[in-house]
């Protein structure tokens, strides 16, 4: 599949970071790409469910870019939300949609996460698909 540039460049780091440790250390990194949702926007519409953590996200289309809104009560899952608003955030609707968890699968960041912490993310990855499917 072909990804936007930004999500390209971000699989190709994260293929040339060989050890699970320091792949983890770039996700806390990435925790700063997150455009911040303000907590006193959380709630049970922008809840991610099954996630360990606290987090929360809100999908907005303006002129048919997609924005991407996101924050959590841990370092960690801000990180692989900071991954996602690479791969979505200011793309259009049409390119967004078409993005797979796959991305993910071919980064290596899963392996390098527990399952609870991969499966809250591919709930994350869902729930975002969900919402932009809704505003189509």
């Amino acid at each position: 599949m072909s990804y936007p540039q930004q999500l390209a460049e971000l699989i190709e780091d994260f293929q040339s970071i060989d050890d699970r440790m320091e792949r983890l250390e770039y996700v806390f990194d990435l925790a700063s790409e997150v455009n911040e949702l303000p907590t006193s926007e959380w709630n049970d519409a922008t809840r991610i469910l099954g996630c360990q953590s606290e987090a929360h996200v809100r999908v907005d289309v303006d002129q048919n870019n997609v924005r991407l809104f996101s924050g959590a009560d841990s370092k960690l899952v801000q990180g692989l939300m900071g991954v996602l608003t690479i791969a979505i955030d200011d793309q259009p609707l049409e390119i967004a949609l078409s993005l797979t968890p796959e991305f993910a699968v071919e980064m290596g960041i899963l392996n390098s996460l527990s399952p609870s912490r991969s499966n809250g993310f591919r709930n994350m990855f869902d729930k975002v698909m969900s919402d932009l499917q809704e505003v189509e």
